[in-house]
């Protein structure tokens, strides 16, 4: 979607240009990966320092002397600090939480130790793995992952990040949860998806008049100049699914945008979407114009 708005907006015509940067796109999310596993590396090192300067204070405190650990010595963090390769990998990106004036690990930091989350987790008597897992994923999504300055410098990177942002924490979070490797190089689980990028990609823009003769089909007492560019792609997309992809089930394409639209669109677009989606494919259907392979796709 990123990159057909990208690619109409320019109108350069290079389609093999525009894939290339798409595929550059896909690429750089495995360094987004890697640079919210170094942010949760930076903010436990910070938190080792914390423990370590509070017994040279002048007048230590019995926690001060006795710190609790439990965050630094969770299973999930020394299980990413004993990943030599992927520890290797983390360095080489994570120098950003520190290069810059924001103090943002300090500040993370003393926000999560005076969470209720952060005092509830260290001072458990439950001390299964599961809780441990919870606690990172819940410091994550709450007090890291949403984080303004956080996504500042994600920003600066990259004008892609921040909506790539909730898939990749997706990834992480499930790879806590299963117990597998943090170290995820593959921007793809298969060739297959990578094709089916690509196939969508190209398909749109092969197709581009014949789906906004569509979209001006249905749109009932709407010109196209009047509907938003973000409102056709998602539309452009979910025909190209249905018409073109006859394997893929048509509840599955009309779902997929009708949610897209719920983060993208507004409510009213969102409803736009919605019903139109719903007449094309009722009339089509009717038509004979949609064709699927395998029962129960239409």
């Amino acid at each position: 979607m990123q990159s057909l708005y990208a690619y109409f907006s320019k109108k350069e015509g290079d389609v093999s240009r525009a894939e290339k940067t798409m595929l550059k796109h896909f690429e750089e999310v495995i360094e987004l990966n890697l640079m919210i596993i170094g942010l949760l590396v930076e903010i436990v090192k910070y938190a080792d320092n914390f423990y370590k300067e509070g017994k040279k204070k002048h007048f230590p405190t019995n926690l001060d002397l006795n710190p609790n650990k439990r965050f630094i010595e969770n299973p999930i963090i020394k299980r990413i600090f004993s990943d030599d390769k992927l520890m290797n990998r983390v360095n080489k990106v994570s120098a950003i939480w520190l290069q810059n004036d924001l103090d943002i690990i300090r500040k993370i930091f003393v926000k999560l130790y005076n969470s209720d989350l952060y005092k509830n987790y260290t001072f458990s008597a439950n001390d299964s793995v599961e809780i441990d897992k919870k606690f990172i994923v819940d410091a994550l999504n709450d007090y890291i992952l949403n984080n303004e300055l956080v996504h500042h410098i994600l920003e600066e990177r990259s004008i892609y990040w921040i909506d790539d942002l909730p898939f990749i924490a997706t990834i992480i979070f499930g790879s806590i949860k299963d117990d597998l490797s943090l170290d995820n190089r593959k921007v793809f689980k298969d060739m297959s998806d990578k094709d089916f990028a690509l196939g969508l990609f190209r398909n749109i823009i092969i197709h581009n008049h014949e789906y906004e003769d569509i979209i001006v089909r249905f749109a009932i007492n709407w010109d196209l100049d009047r509907i938003a560019i973000m409102d056709q792609l998602l539309l452009k997309m979910a025909f190209s699914e249905i018409l073109s992809m006859s394997e893929l089930p048509i509840k599955v394409s009309m779902n997929e945008y009708i949610e897209i639209a719920k983060y993208y669109s507004t409510s009213k677009s969102r409803l736009f979407i919605n019903g139109l989606l719903d007449n094309f494919v009722k009339t089509y259907i009717k038509e004979g114009k949609i064709r699927k392979v395998g029962k129960g796709l239409i």
